[in-house]
């Protein structure tokens, strides 16, 4: 049901099929094989939604996707989700849940992620801005953004945190030099980088150090290889914010 439910949903234009499997899709796939209420699941995976970064259009197609897999149980995945025809009490339920987490985010952005112990992407975007503001020149001849993701479409369950957790503390283990590093989305963290020609260096440092974390379980090689990448940061800090965006559903 997962993997029907996940080609429907591509289908219907989930943008980024890397963060579609968080662990709340398991919940609500529990649930449902066993016949319950998915409601109280719904909801769930609508607030992980948001705080990954999903709207509310992306977020309510993905449901249609899920009630077009159940609605015709034989299909293999390729059906046509129509969010006019889900249930309004499913709509209702994971719309209010998406908001809630959306809004309070407007109101009282968190500071630290849960899951990995990192600051959240609103600490970079503040660092980002002392960067611009105090700078007379373009802010990529001094600092460049180091950018480190997992492929966790095919991993769930405790994989995928656990998978996140190594990530971060190997990051933590290579840059101790007091650079400002966030999770950016559920499978990618940043860290911006002087140019002080360690750049190489730590790109290989970082990339041994999580080779060690994730090869001690032979369960992690469905994540791949990390994709380890420097990207230039732009002209200015709204750029720089869009660019942000950009990486954290990438």
């Amino acid at each position: 049901m997962r993997e029907r439910w996940r080609t429907a949903s591509l289908t219907a234009g989930w943008r980024f099929p890397s963060d579609w499997a968080l662990p709340e899709v398991d919940s609500v796939c529990a649930v449902v094989l066993r016949g319950g209420d998915p409601e109280r699941a719904l909801a769930g995976l609508a607030r992980a939604r948001a705080a990954a970064g999903a709207g509310l259009l992306e977020v309510l197609a993905d449901l249609a996707a899920l009630h077009a897999v159940l609605s015709d149980p034989d299909a293999d995945g390729l059906v046509s989700p129509d969010i006019d025809a889900t249930p309004a009490r499913m709509l209702r339920v994971t719309a209010l849940a998406w908001a809630e987490v959306a809004m309070d985010h407007l109101a009282n952005i968190e500071v630290i992620d849960p899951l990995t112990g990192l600051p959240t992407v609103a600490y970079l975007r503040t660092r980002l801005g002392e960067l611009y503001r105090h700078l007379d020149r373009d802010v990529s001849e001094d600092y460049t953004l180091l950018v480190v993701g997992l492929d966790l479409s095919e991993v769930s369950g405790w994989r995928r945190a656990t998978g996140m957790i190594l990530l971060a503390e190997a990051l933590r283990a290579v840059l101790d030099g007091g650079e400002s590093m966030a999770a950016l989305g559920p499978s990618t963290i940043a860290a911006v980088l002087p140019r002080d020609g360690h750049i190489s260096t730590k790109a290989v440092d970082l990339r041994r150090a999580l080779h060690e974390r994730l090869s001690v379980d032979a369960q992690f090689d469905e994540m791949g290889t990390p994709r380890i990448r420097l990207v230039r940061l732009p002209a200015s800090h709204g750029a720089a914010c869009a660019l942000l965006r950009r990486l954290s559903r990438s």
